[in-house]
């Protein structure tokens, strides 16, 4: 186990070290003067000088490279202050640390992924497994086939029907907005409320019909029939092998479900006029934002890789046939 975890992490670090010089590389075949485009348009040849000073652009660009990434682990100076460990750098836009930027949308983002992660891995699971239990029923199909209209279902065409109707049509409730949890837990959820249930309604489709096939596979192995043959009671089978069992192909789905939430949920964010990292992504991109791109990805290569070295540990503990070498 402690071999698997020093080779994976040390993958990790080697994969975002090759993201972060992917990415600065790329952005450097632009043709594009940042100093300029911090600057604005009217702009001194003096102040334009001071400035590609402040942002370390006079300087050769693998040391402009070098420097940020030993400002990673180790922070740096800039003409502006000093930026602790993990530094990004300084925005060309806005004159910010790139990691207080992220830490400052990071709060929604992170409220997103949660509260919409607790409702549709509830409602996804327990009718997924609900239908498992009752294949070939009446209930199985309704479920079912409700799972299968809903899938098909995108956040950027559910949500704004569900801000017609319930913003601005009746009035019932408000539009989304962030409330930090600390200032006022009520005002944080009933702002959340209309994008987690957008969201749940999408994901619940998804893993339910995904918990229902998962689970009918599992039904129909060796181990589950030769425990029903030693008169095993249904319901203890059905938990105790068949459900364990299921769980591998969830997690596996569900770790990159939430990397992907973690990172950024744009579409939702954009959909819902909420400021969160995905957003904060795209406003860097549009404005060729070198630092805060870079630190916007390498945010969320690091949720990608560590959730996903978490998923490979789970899957020893899910299911024993797994071994680590």
């Amino acid at each position: 186990m402690l071999q698997f975890l020093i080779r994976r992490l040390t993958g990790a670090v080697v994969i975002m070290f090759l993201i972060g010089a992917f990415t600065f590389f790329l952005f450097y075949t632009i043709p594009q003067d940042f100093a300029a485009l911090s600057c604005g348009k009217n702009c001194s040849p003096e102040n334009l000088a001071v400035i590609r000073e402040n942002l370390g652009l006079d300087k050769p660009i693998w040391t402009q490279f070098w420097d940020f990434m030993v400002g990673i682990v180790a922070g740096r100076d800039f003409p502006v202050g000093h930026c602790d460990a993990p530094c990004l750098g300084v925005s060309f836009t806005t004159g910010e640390f790139v990691w207080n930027s992220i830490l400052d949308r990071f709060p929604l983002t992170l409220s997103l992924t949660v509260g919409g992660l607790v409702i549709f891995l509830v409602l996804g699971l327990g009718s997924g497994l609900l239908a498992a239990w009752k294949r070939g029923t009446s209930l199985d199909k309704a479920v079912s086939g409700a799972s299968m209209v809903l899938s098909s279902f995108q956040i950027y065409f559910l949500g704004p029907i569900v801000l017609g109707i319930f913003v601005y049509s009746t009035g019932w409730l408000e539009s989304p907005k962030y409330v930090p949890f600390t200032d006022d837990p009520a005002a944080w959820a009933l702002g959340l409320l209309i994008p987690w249930a957008v969201m749940a309604t999408i994901f619940t489709a998804q893993y339910t019909r995904m918990a229902r096939s998962t689970m009918i596979e599992q039904l129909q192995e060796e181990h589950v029939r030769t425990a029903r043959a030693k008169g095993m009671r249904q319901r203890y089978v059905f938990f105790r092998y068949a459900w364990r069992g299921s769980l591998t192909p969830i997690v596996t789905i569900l770790g990159m479900d939430l990397s992907g939430l973690l990172a950024g949920a744009v579409v939702t964010e954009f959909t819902f006029d909420l400021a969160g990292i995905g957003r904060l992504a795209v406003e860097s991109s549009l404005t060729k934002d070198l630092p805060l791109t870079m630190g916007v990805m390498l945010f969320g290569a690091f949720f990608i890789l560590f959730l996903n070295i978490l998923v490979d540990l789970a899957y020893a503990y899910i299911d024993p046939r797994v071994r680590l070498a």
